[in-house]
């Protein structure tokens, strides 16, 4: 069973800030959008490329101008999150959350893998400094860098696994931007409602949780589970 799991809201809890600061700061590195603080941009489940060209269209950037600063955006992106991120992140693991993965990583026939917005390198930091990079193999899963539309993502996954098949993977996520990205490739989705939407947003999930405790025998339950 290959298990795709998001970061926000999910893994961890109200570890955003940074990110947020780090993702914005580009835009206005790169692009010099005019400023327009009235406008917000729902984040949850959103790519950081996707987040990052809607703040840019928003201040007047054309599309062919932010294409040609993707290169640009995520690097300045990278950099200003190894600045601002907190040097211990692991008050914001959510609930459960160790526990549930050193439960999955000794089971035999279980691969786990992160599914996020997240562009690569800001996941890997994110996950080392709250103390679970460990459980996540570098080379595995599907990132915001990899493609900004994150219904391309589940496959990129499923191909870095080695063309794992879907009815042996499963995502786990906490916004209906994690169910649409796995209805778009075919998979079962788990919806953890520990982020910003409530168990009645996330119905469209195969599954759906109050808190990580609750994930072990909701996997075990799924069609297709590890032995």
């Amino acid at each position: 069973m290959l298990l795709l799991f998001d970061i926000d809201g999910t893994l961890l809890l109200k570890a955003t800030r940074a990110h947020a600061q780090a993702v914005v700061e580009a835009v206005r590195t790169v692009y010099h959008p005019e400023e327009r603080p009235e406008v917000k941009i729902e984040a949850a489940g959103r790519t950081d490329l996707d987040i990052a060209r809607q703040l840019a269209l928003l201040g007047g950037v054309g599309p062919e101008r932010f294409d040609a600063g993707r290169d640009d955006f995520r690097a300045a992106a990278v950099e200003a999150y190894a600045r601002l991120c907190e040097d211990d992140l692991s008050a914001h693991v959510a609930p459960g959350v160790t526990a549930m993965l050193e439960a999955l990583a000794a089971r035999d026939g279980v691969r786990l893998a992160v599914l996020t917005g997240n562009l690569e390198p800001i996941a890997h930091l994110k996950l080392a400094r709250a103390g679970l990079g460990g459980f996540f193999e570098r080379g595995q899963g599907g990132f915001g860098s990899d493609h900004e539309d994150r219904t391309e993502l589940p496959a990129i996954a499923r191909a870095r696994a080695g063309g794992y098949p879907r009815e042996q993977t499963v995502i786990i996520g906490d916004t209906p931007r994690d169910i649409a990205c796995a209805r778009a490739d075919g998979l079962r989705c788990i919806a953890v409602a520990t982020g910003p939407f409530t168990a009645a947003q996330l119905a469209d999930a195969d599954v759906v949780l109050e808190s990580a405790h609750e994930l072990l025998d909701a996997l075990w339950a799924q069609p297709g589970r590890a032995g």
